[in-house]
Formats: structure tokens, sequence, C-alpha cells
């Protein structure tokens, strides 16, 4: 009778064994390979790297810029994309064409400067703004209202005015910046920016009647 028991028992048993090494075939064997392992390893370690790889900045990196000079990259970024964007704008409605020359040297030299500053901010783990500041875009709201000669002045009156800041914002950070990189991008960018103040303070004395800051300057020396 035991005996006929054991052998209705035997096939539930064989059938349990069955799964339990499909089972162990199917787990992760801790004895595979050196190199498997090693090779897994890697692939999430290069899935974990792809920020570093393709140069963007890891999400959630903490910037390594003290706060003045973080300050001084964002500013300088919503600065430099406003004057390309018053610059193309000013390409086309623009009557004086001093001014029109201006206003392209202003898309060509800015555009450079921001591909630039773009890259040093991504390095330094600083994001970028995604446009001109509140103040810049109600000053283009204020040009695209305006034709002919007004809007001449206008534009370069704003021009003269923003590139004393810039002028005076760069010195500062070229002579005070703690980080050596954006030093340097302030102190190489900063005679392109006393050239467009030249610039503009030419095209405003022509659109305005007003003398320029240089003429002034030779003829109280005279």
């Amino acid at each position: 009778m035991n005996r006929i028991s054991s052998l209705k028992a035997l096939p539930t048993a064989l059938i349990a064994l069955g799964f339990a090494a499909g089972a162990l075939a199917q787990a992760p064997s801790s004895n595979a390979p050196a190199a498997d392992r090693t090779n897994a390893t890697a692939a999430t370690q290069d899935a974990r790297d792809i920020p570093a790889a393709t140069g963007r900045a890891r999400t959630g990196g903490k910037s390594s810029l003290s706060h003045a000079d973080r300050s001084f990259v964002e500013k300088a970024a919503k600065g430099g994309m406003a004057e390309v964007e018053l610059g193309k704008f000013a390409q086309e409605h623009a009557s004086n064409e001093q001014v029109k020359q201006f206003a392209a040297r202003m898309v060509q030299d800015h555009s450079k400067a921001n591909e630039e500053l773009r890259s040093l901010a991504q390095a330094k783990g600083v994001t970028v703004p995604g446009g001109p500041s509140h103040k810049d875009n109600h000053e283009m709201s204020k040009l695209s209202k305006l034709t002919g000669a007004d809007f001449d002045r206008e534009y370069m009156d704003s021009m003269v005015k923003d590139h004393k800041k810039d002028v005076k914002e760069f010195q500062k950070e070229a002579d005070k910046a703690k980080d050596a990189d954006v030093k340097n991008f302030a102190a190489n960018t900063l005679p392109t920016l006393q050239e467009h103040l030249k610039m503009a303070e030419e095209a405003d004395a022509q659109v305005s009647g007003k003398q320029s800051t240089q003429k002034k300057t030779r003829t109280s020396m005279r």
C-alpha cells in the first residue's frame, strides 16, 4: 500500500523539480564569467555618462561659480540675446544706412559671443536663460511702434545706454571675477563692446544731430 502511494506521488515531485530547474536556469549566476559582469557594469556606467559624452550638463548639477560670476553669466546671456534680436529687427526697420550697418554688426558679433558664453555656462553648470529680459522685451515692443527717423533715434539711443552699461560690467568682471574662464571671457569680449559703444555713439550723433562723445572730447582738448 505504501509503495502504491509513493508511486502516485512521484509525478508531482518530478513536476516540482522541473519548475525549480527552470527557475535556476533563468536566474543570473554569480559564477558567470568575470568579463560578462564587467561588460554589464560598463554598459550601466556608459548610460550614466551620456551627458558628459554629449557635452550636456547633468540635470540638477550644481554650478561651480560664485554667486557674482554666475549672475554675470546669466545677465550677459540675456543681454547678448537681446542685442541679436534687436539687431535683426533694426536691419529690417531702420531707415538710416549707418544704423543698419551697426545693427548688422550687432547680430554678427553678439551671435558669436553668445555661442562662446553658452559653452562656458554649460561647462560651469549654469542654465542659460531662454531669452532676453523683460526690460529688453519692453524695448522691442516700444521700437516696433516706431518707423523711419523716430525708430533710428530710439534704437541708437538705446544702444548707447546699453553699451555704456555693458562696458562697465564687463570691465568689472574682467578685473574681479573669481573664475578664470569667466574672467577671460569678460576680458576678451570687452574690446568688442568698447568698439560697439564707439560705433553706437557715432551713429546716434548722426541720426539725432548730437555731437558724439569722441568729437566733444577732441573739441574740449583744443
